[in-house]
């Protein structure tokens, strides 16, 4: 069973977060959430992430259980944006690291909307993400075009980064279909997709 660790923190977009665990989880992939804290030490067990909306959603383990060495234990890293979220994990070293172990280790890396953007120094100074083709908002298409190929696309696969654009919260699904057709196989995607019963047209 292909497993996979979605990090989530105070601001946290909570729909970027729920429908991608939901759909990986529903694509019988083993989904492990962990809370990022500013500070990086944490409690023995995880308070409720505060969203971006006022949601509280209580992980499953906090930064303090989480192996620096996660890419051994998941086969996927996800990491929702929500920019104060995403302001928090950019700049913890801790995610950092992790980050760059399921990468270097060609496990899946998936990140979306704000997440990126906030993140683009820590992916090309410490995480050393090659020059390849990603998306992320489009309102910092300037800062990534110097050292990533930035694509104006939902969902971008480019060998182990999923990254998507989330122009509207909508492009979290096809994010959440490409990381189960990239976990799981496109016969996968296609058997939970159905069930969904989205309305006819919907670009998925």
């Amino acid at each position: 069973m292909p497993s996979a660790l979605v990090l989530i923190a105070n601001g946290t977009e909570e729909m970027e977060f729920t429908i991608v665990y939901d759909t990986l989880v529903r694509a019988g992939v083993k989904c492990t959430s962990a809370l990022i804290t500013p500070s990086g030490s944490g409690e023995a067990e995880p308070g409720a992430a505060q969203c971006s909306r006022g949601v509280r959603i209580v992980p499953d383990i906090s930064q303090s259980q989480l192996n620096a060495s996660g890419a051994d234990e998941y086969d996927a890293i996800i990491i929702p944006g929500g920019m104060k979220g995403a302001e928090t994990m950019s700049q913890s070293p801790f995610v950092q690291s992790l980050v760059k172990d399921f990468y270097d280790k060609g496990k899946r890396v998936g990140m979306i909307c704000a997440e990126l953007c906030v993140n683009r120094y820590s992916c090309r100074e410490n995480v050393q993400l090659p020059h390849q083709p990603l998306t992320s908002h489009p309102s910092v298409k300037e800062h990534l075009d110097k050292d990533f190929d930035y694509r104006e696309d939902a969902v971008v696969v480019s060998g182990n980064l999923i990254t998507s654009d989330l122009i509207s919260l909508g492009t979290a699904f096809p994010f959440a279909f490409a990381l189960v057709e990239s976990l799981c196989g496109a016969q996968k995607r296609s058997e939970i997709i159905s069930p969904m019963v989205f309305p006819s047209g919907t670009p998925l």
